[in-house]
C-alpha cells in the first residue's frame, strides 16, 4: 500500500484553505493546516510533514519569514510557496529564503500537485547518500572523472561549463536564481553579471541540446533563472 504523504497548508484565507484541503484530501494527501506563521511553526513541531504549501502574504509573520524559520529549523522538508505575486524580486526572495519551488495564483491543481510530488521526491532522494554520477535523460556526468556524456558519446566541456552543468544537474528540478547560479560558479563577489551566464547557458546548449533553441534539459524560468529537466 502506498503511503499517504503528509502536507501542511500554510493560508490565512480560511476558504482557499478549506478549498486545498479538500481538494488535496481527494486526491489521496493528508493535510494539515494552519491560519499563519506562528500556527505552522507549532504544528511543525508536533507532526512530521513531507511538504509544506506556504502563502507569501499573511499578516503577522510573514510567508517570507516563516519560509526562513522553517527551512533553517527542518530544512530537509520542501516548502511551496504560493503567491499572487509574479514579479522575479518576489520569487527570488521566496527561494532564497529556502523555499523549493513556488507556484502562482490562480494556479492549476494538477501543476500544483506535480510540484509538491515532485519537490517531495527531491527531498527523499537528496538524504540518501549522493552519488558522484548523475544520470538525467540521455546526459550522464561523472564528477569523478571529470566527464560528461550524451547517448555514450563524450560532450568536452570547458571547467565553467562543467561547474554549471553540475551545479544544476545536482539541482534538476527546482528554480535556481540567476544570482546563485553566479555566486556559486564564480564566486561571491559575482551576482550580477548576468551577461556571464547567458553565455554560459548559449554555450552549454550547444553542446547538449539537441536543438539549442528549444532546449529539453536547460529551461528559461522567467525573471528568474533557470530549472534543470527533472531527472
Amino acid at each position: 500500500m502506498t503511503q499517504r504523504l503528509n502536507v501542511l497548508i500554510v493560508e490565512d484565507d480560511a476558504g482557499i484553505r478549506q478549498s486545498l484541503f479538500e481538494t488535496l484530501t481527494a486526491l489521496g494527501f493528508m493535510i494539515g493546516e494552519a491560519g499563519n506563521g506562528e500556527q505552522a511553526l507549532l504544528r511543525l513541531r508536533m507532526i512530521d510533514y513531507d511538504a509544506v504549501l506556504l502563502d507569501i502574504n499573511m499578516p503577522g509573520m510573514g510567508g517570507i519569514e516563516t519560509c526562513r524559520s522553517i527551512y533553517h529549523t527542518y530544512p530537509h522538508i520542501p516548502i511551496i510557496m504560493l503567491t499572487v505575486r509574479d514579479g522575479e524580486d518576489d520569487k527570488v526572495e521566496a527561494l532564497d529564503a529556502g523555499a523549493d519551488d513556488y507556484v502562482t495564483k490562480p494556479f492549476q491543481i494538477r501543476e500544483l500537485t506535480a510540484r509538491l510530488r515532485s519537490a517531495i521526491r527531491r527531498s527523499k532522494t537528496s538524504t540518501a547518500p549522493s552519488e558522484s554520477t548523475i544520470v538525467v535523460g540521455a546526459l550522464r556526468l561523472d564528477s569523478d572523472r571529470h566527464r560528461v556524456e550524451k547517448m555514450g558519446q563524450e560532450v568536452r566541456l570547458t571547467p565553467k561549463e562543467f561547474a554549471m552543468l553540475r551545479f544544476l544537474m545536482e539541482h534538476a528540478g527546482r528554480p535556481i536564481p540567476h544570482s546563485r547560479l553566479l555566486t556559486s560558479i564564480w564566486g561571491p563577489d559575482y551576482g550580477n553579471e548576468r551577461e556571464y551566464l547567458r553565455v554560459l547557458i548559449n554555450q552549454l546548449r550547444k553542446k547538449i541540446e539537441d536543438d539549442p533553441s528549444r532546449p529539453s534539459y536547460i529551461l528559461t524560468e522567467s525573471h528568474v533563472g533557470y530549472r534543470f529537466r527533472e531527472a
